[in-house]
């Protein structure tokens, strides 16, 4: 039952993405895949103009690897991106440089 809740919180949240972003520049000029842990992922194209985003789970310059409920504590400030990587919460493979942009990116999700 936990599961499918989660689910739907992923598919929300790329909802979400899809509006805040799609159709516009970031200026991120990477891809980045948020990936939830098994919950399911979303991919943000960045280098693509305007971007797009999709729930693919493929290759990225950076993936940012976290659980639902770490990406809402980083979203409503209660935690940031940096406290969660030094906690073991947020996991970064491929560019970090990429990461450090990302502010931009939720900041467009309102």
């Amino acid at each position: 039952m936990n599961g499918v809740k989660i689910m739907a919180d992923v598919a929300s949240l790329l909802a979400e993405f899809q509006k805040g972003i799609e159709g516009k520049d970031t200026g991120l000029g990477a891809t980045v895949k948020f990936d939830f842990e098994g919950a399911g992922c979303i991919f943000l194209d960045g280098k693509s103009n305007p971007n797009t985003v999709s729930d693919q789970d493929q290759d990225a310059d950076c993936t940012l690897s976290m659980s639902m409920e770490t990406f809402e504590q980083m979203r409503s400030g209660e935690v940031d991106g940096t406290s969660a990587f030094m906690q073991g919460k947020l996991k970064v493979s491929g560019d970090m440089s990429i990461a450090m942009k990302l502010q931009s990116v939720m900041d467009a999700l309102g």
